[in-house]
């Protein structure tokens, strides 16, 4: 059911967006950027770098589902994924960029040729959601890619997808915030003041609460029961000893 006064913007894949969410939805690849320096910047201030160049791009749905369905890797995935972090070579429909049409947003796809050159080929994020939940994605995804490129062993699924929901919840932490003394992240660059700027909206910040709330309320077994035993774990011991002792036994520390 639809609000009567509500007006919404129909995506090419059958989504629809309502026009506040519109005003911050990031609809292709190029306008992602600013936001993965953001993210790139988050980790660098927690010493957890990204050192490899990591694709990113953004992807409409059909193409997320056949990225995932090419991958070998046998990853946990929610019946409707968001986001995928990539292992495999695949040649994959990218979002160049959007044009408005009456009463929809088309997109404009173009392949793009994965290349292996490490663990990561690329990280894929569906367009269109909203910039904080894009971000929240973003940073889950990356932490798969730290994971990897940093040699950690094949984690059970209840381990890894909680320790990447942590990482996305200390992110949206951080960008709602108040002040910039107390944020996480480093905050120096161009792109974390201007991301923190225009995250001030009140509108914007009811959605990153709500996403917060969603990360915290789960009540799945992988992506709820995990993060909830990974908060507790960096509550008690900080984030770089449970990253430590996860590396060491697959586990969290008790």
């Amino acid at each position: 059911m639809e609000p009567r006064d509500t007006r919404y913007v129909s995506l090419d894949d059958g989504r629809k967006l309502c026009l506040e969410c519109l005003d911050t939805a990031i609809m292709d690849t190029n306008q992602c950027q600013p936001l993965y320096l953001d993210i790139q910047e988050f980790y660098e201030g927690l010493n957890m770098k990204v050192e490899q160049e990591v694709p990113l791009l953004l992807v409409e749905r059909q193409a997320l589902n056949e990225a995932r369905e090419g991958e070998k890797n046998g990853h946990y995935h929610m019946p409707e994924t968001r986001g995928l972090c990539l292992s495999e070579e695949q040649t994959i429909s990218t979002v160049r960029r959007p044009r408005i049409g009456t009463g929809k947003r088309a997109t404009i796809t173009e392949p793009y040729k994965l290349r292996r050159h490490c663990e990561v080929t690329a990280i894929l994020i569906l367009y269109g959601l909203p910039r904080l939940l894009t971000g929240s994605i973003l940073t889950h995804e990356m932490m798969h890619a730290w994971l990897r490129l940093k040699g950690y062993r094949t984690l059970s699924q209840d381990v890894e997808e909680g320790i990447c929901q942590v990482l996305a919840h200390m992110w949206l932490s951080s960008k709602l915030m108040s002040g910039s003394g107390s944020n996480i992240a480093s905050t120096s660059s161009s792109a974390s003041t201007a991301l923190r700027r225009d995250t001030g909206s009140q509108y914007e910040r009811k959605l990153g609460e709500f996403f917060k709330h969603q990360i915290e309320s789960d009540i799945s077994h992988v992506y709820g029961d995990g993060f909830r035993a990974g908060q507790e774990a960096v509550r008690k011991y900080g984030l770089e000893s449970t990253l430590n002792h996860i590396q060491m036994t697959g586990c969290f520390p008790p």
